[in-house]
């Protein structure tokens, strides 16, 4: 099969783990007699850089008529100080909306022969990890009405966070047909005591939750969660929720499986089509240095190669990851080991 695959590598880390991931991919397409033609677009600082702009046009154009974007990470302090609609993060945001990316899937998964990395107790880790998050991607607060000003020689700002039912009703569908798939169980993180918002998602979910029966929903105050995600994590199976509320917990969820370098991410839409990025940021303070685990590239590869229907290539590598896990060599730094990034991605060829 060939597949036409928009790479993104971005700042930071981005370039160097992106790099890691295609060498993954690089295997796969020999063993399976695939070919990934990939083509490589300007995003984030890099484009600002080279264009003036976080996404030029030309780039958005090469993703829409790819098969998948594979993207690094955006951002960084060299960038800290433009105007806000030049920022690193404005061209991510581009890209979700101008390639109609509304849902974002997050699976948080703990690896049993690495669960020492974990900073939570072993009482509670012993109990497992293994829950997705389906965050809502091109609306809320991000991407409401926003302005600052003065008033009476006091400034001020203010974000909206705006939502309407039809919305909410998409991001739900596709919270209750994933739980359908797992363990049948849907928690809504919300905070419908203070915020109208809320409210709203929780009468749209009610109403869908009608069609899925077999699924259990319940709701929890986002601060709540926020504790019961440290306390035990055990108790959750799929995780709905806005925006933001997703943005922070789904960071949360990466360091309880160990490092913020595990957790991959896919922002979806209604057919095959996605992105593909690790969770993690660009961390600038430890590029350049091949220390950055690339764990999180990889496992979103294996989410891509799912979407475009390669389930036994997907598999191949999931089992490489878990055979490197187990032996317990060759991992990076934020893993207990000493090796640096190729280290590990050749650790992992290995058994591919």
């Amino acid at each position: 099969m060939d597949f036409k695959i928009a790479v993104i590598k971005g700042d930071g880390v981005g370039p160097e783990i992106v790099d890691e991931g295609l060498k993954v991919l690089d295997k796969i397409a020999q063993k399976y007699n695939h070919k990934f033609e990939c083509t490589n677009v300007l995003g984030g600082g890099a484009a600002i850089d080279v264009t003036g702009e976080p996404l030029p046009k030309e780039s958005l154009d090469i993703c829409k008529a790819s098969d998948a974007v594979l993207l690094g990470a955006v951002g960084g302090p060299k960038w800290d100080n433009i105007e806000s609609s030049k920022r690193p993060e404005k061209g991510l945001l581009a890209l979700r909306s101008g390639l109609g990316l509304f849902v974002n899937l997050r699976p948080a998964t703990m690896h049993e022969s690495i669960k020492e990395a974990s900073p939570l107790r072993a009482d509670i880790v012993e109990k497992g990890v293994d829950f997705v998050v389906v965050r809502e991607l091109t609306g809320g607060i991000y991407f409401g009405e926003r302005k600052t000003g003065v008033e009476n020689g006091v400034e001020f700002a203010y974000d909206v966070e705006k939502y309407d039912e039809n919305e909410i009703r998409r991001i739900g569908k596709k919270a209750f047909e994933t739980a359908m798939i797992r363990n049948k169980k849907l928690t809504c993180v919300d905070k419908a005591n203070v915020l109208d918002s809320s409210k709203l998602w929780r009468k749209v979910l009610n109403e869908l939750a009608k069609d899925y029966p077999e699924v259990e929903l319940s709701y929890m105050y986002v601060d709540n969660a926020a504790m019961q995600l440290v306390k035990d994590p055990s108790q959750f199976d799929v995780i709905v929720t806005n925006n933001i509320f997703g943005d922070i917990i789904s960071d949360e969820a990466s360091m309880i499986t160990g490092s913020i370098g595990m957790l991959p991410s896919a922002s979806v839409r209604g057919d095959d089509f996605g992105m593909y990025e690790p969770i993690h940021g660009s961390a600038p303070d430890i590029a350049g240095k091949n220390i950055a685990n690339p764990t999180a590239i990889i496992q979103s590869s294996v989410m891509m190669l799912r979407y475009l229907g390669e389930q036994e290539a997907a598999a191949k590598i999931e089992n490489a990851l878990v055979k490197v896990f187990e032996k317990g060599e060759n991992l990076t730094g934020d893993l207990g080991g000493n090796a640096t990034t190729d280290e590990f991605t050749n650790e992992i060829l290995k058994y591919i």
